[in-house]
């Protein structure tokens, strides 16, 4: 006999970002198979790229879905801020025939799924052993700069969800000030976003040559990453230390703001790519030179995740746990409100 219920699973789950969407499907709790990356860029709108990984993995009769997005979630209207898609969360959902179709942050999934990362996963830059019941803090450049935190309590954790890449940048030294000021003068306010992202590496290459009264060559990130991995450019080089240095400040900067003594994590599409360097680079250097604080600091370890698509258990997890606290829910009975009408 049918209960009328929707089916449990599959659910299908999504980590959008301003360059990519990664689509998965979860069988069972924590089964996540599937997975299929889809340029964002190859689609017109986000339902066109459901609708086609869904024609990828065969999917059929889905109720619940949950989606990261690189973007604050503020109403039922989202607007990318990295990409020129837009959506109504409501109308995708009844448009794909869901039950349910949430959508959060994508740092905010990728903090809740923290927890669930193995430590094989996890690349540790420096400092002591992580303290259990302290917030962990969560920074990543990509496309963006992703910024969140997980804060536990007793029986779980509470994921933040901010736009802490748009904090205004400050410098460190007269030449992080020179790329500031270089910044400043193309864009006007300077965000950590502007400089700690894919975007930004070029913007730190041309202030530095600026800088140094050379011509910059038209590199694009990839370019001036490739170029200062190999040694090819020295000022790619130095552009690839700068931005590590900075983005050592930013993420000391989260620590001391949330007391992050469980742990920082670095997320993110870009630092990944320099493993090999990232590990000698300024970045721990720069993290701890927080004067009076740097004893503080140099306690706090920092993992690097090197998961391939670390942010769907997070959004496996939120999923989960919404759809347990619907069904933990009393139901509202016929009569309920009709007294004294």
């Amino acid at each position: 006999m049918s209960t009328g219920l929707p089916k449990q699973w599959p659910r299908l789950l999504a980590d959008i970002g301003g360059s990519n969407a990664r689509f998965a499907l979860e069988t069972a709790p924590g089964v996540i198979e599937d997975i299929e990356v889809l340029p964002c860029a190859g689609y017109p709108t986000l339902l066109d790229a459901v609708r086609a990984y869904l024609d990828l993995a065969g999917a059929r009769a889905i109720a619940h879905a949950a989606f990261g997005i690189a973007n604050p979630v503020l109403g039922d209207w989202v607007q990318m801020t990295n990409h020129h898609w837009a959506f109504s969360i409501e109308a995708t959902r009844q448009a794909l025939g869901l039950s349910t179709l949430l959508v959060i942050n994508d740092f905010t999934a990728l903090a809740l799924a923290l927890p669930h990362l193995p430590a094989g996963e996890l690349l540790r830059i420096g400092g002591g052993e992580a303290e259990a019941g302290a917030p962990l803090a969560l920074i990543g450049p990509g496309t963006g700069l992703g910024v969140s935190a997980l804060i536990p309590y007793p029986g779980g954790h509470a994921p933040l969800s901010g736009e802490g890449g748009h904090v205004g940048f400050a410098p460190f030294d007269e030449r992080e000030a020179d790329v500031w000021r270089h910044a400043m003068r193309r864009f006007g306010h300077v965000s950590a976003e502007r400089l700690l992202s894919g975007s930004g590496i070029p913007l730190i290459y041309q202030a530095l040559c600026e800088r140094a009264g050379e011509t910059a060559a038209a590199l694009d990130p990839a370019e001036v990453t490739a170029r200062g991995l190999s040694g090819a450019c020295p000022r790619c080089r130095e552009t690839l230390e700068v931005f590590c240095g900075m983005l050592g400040g930013a993420a000391a900067n989260l620590a001391l703001n949330l007391g992050a003594r469980g742990g920082v994590y670095l997320g993110g599409g870009i630092v990944p790519r320099l493993r090999g360097f990232f590990e000698q680079s300024p970045f721990r250097r720069r993290f701890e030179d927080k004067g009076r604080m740097s004893g503080y600091l140099a306690a706090i370890p920092v993992y690097l995740i090197v998961s391939s698509y670390p942010a769907l258990p997070g959004v496996a997890a939120h999923l989960a746990a919404e759809l347990a606290n619907a069904r933990a829910r009393p139901r509202a009975h016929p009569d309920d409100g009709a007294a004294g009408e």
